[in-house]
């Protein structure tokens, strides 16, 4: 299972990485791989658009199950990767890197205290899996 270092990670499988006031979110590897193949991925929330904590901004499907994709935080959405729309599959093959699935400008950074780091991550998804 791979969970890097340098991202902070949300108990329902979302990783972040902060970048000033700009994070970047996508799914774990842990999460991937729990939904097997991705088949398809949409967006649920537009660009410019101002999301509370937990609002779902985006759905995948699996050919075993779907998902929903939320943020952790408040903030406005900058920038979705619509790559996902023509290449869902890249979610199981890059979910770091090519497949992340949204930018938002965070509203308010003291709501990234509660994300988890890579050790709690991972204790968390080790403690689910026995």
């Amino acid at each position: 299972m791979n969970i890097p270092s340098n991202l902070k990670y949300t108990k329902s499988d979302e990783w972040v990485k902060v970048e000033g006031n700009i994070a970047t979110i996508g799914i774990t590897d842990y999460a991937q791989d729990q939904l097997s193949d991705i088949v398809f991925w949409e967006s649920i929330a537009d660009v410019d658009e101002e999301v509370s904590a937990a609002s779902t901004v985006a759905s995948l499907e699996s050919v075993k199950a779907a998902g929903d994709v939320a943020t952790p935080f408040a903030g406005k959405i900058i920038e979705l990767n619509t790559e996902l729309d023509q290449t869902p599959e890249m979610v199981n093959s890059d979910p770091y890197g090519a497949a992340w699935m949204v930018k938002i400008e965070i509203s308010d950074p003291s709501e990234l205290d509660a994300l988890l780091d890579a050790e709690t991550y991972r204790t968390h998804c080790e403690e689910r899996s026995e």
